[in-house]
């Protein structure tokens, strides 16, 4: 049990990398769409599509009141996902069943958001479940290619000789 706990706390810090990249890709898409929008709409329109895939609706104010205000817009674009974040599908698809693995430890189930997604064009249904570790590098690979986080350093600890 002590592995798991500290396993999925890192396994859900992937999870949020491939949100920041999946927000990153939808803003590039949704600014080229929508070029008479200013940047803060468009960013908030990419948050609500991140947080519609990953089944995580806003609760928060300003944000809910803006997703109910342009629920039709979110809707629509919703039905492009697929599309706009094709080169995604696969850490999407690794991000939502991860994401449902760490949820079931937890007691939830997120059967509804896989399906949404697979709805959505976004979920690989024939791609086989990562193996934690696998994921991880996924990630790290992904997040250093967007500049979300630095490649690991090599080990320097036998060169500290000043």
């Amino acid at each position: 049990m002590d592995f798991e706990s500290k396993l999925i706390p890192i396994l859900r810090e992937g999870i949020e990398i491939v949100k920041m990249i999946s927000f990153k890709k939808l803003k590039e898409a949704l600014a080229k769409k929508h070029p008479d929008h200013e940047a803060v709409f468009i960013a908030k329109i990419a948050g609500a599509l991140v947080n519609t895939i990953f089944g995580a609706p806003p609760h928060e104010e300003p944000f809910a009141v803006f997703a109910r205000n342009h629920a039709n817009l979110i809707a629509h674009e919703q039905t492009k996902l697929g599309a706009m974040l094709e080169e995604l599908r696969i850490p999407l698809t690794d991000a939502l069943r991860i994401q449902s693995l760490c949820d079931h430890q937890e007691g939830q189930d997120s059967t509804a958001t896989l399906q949404q997604a697979q709805a959505l064009g976004i979920l690989l249904a024939d791609r086989d479940l990562p193996l934690p570790h696998s994921f991880i590098e996924l990630v790290r690979k992904l997040g250093s290619a967007f500049g979300l986080l630095l490649p690991p350093l090599p080990n320097t600890d036998s060169a500290t000789t000043h």
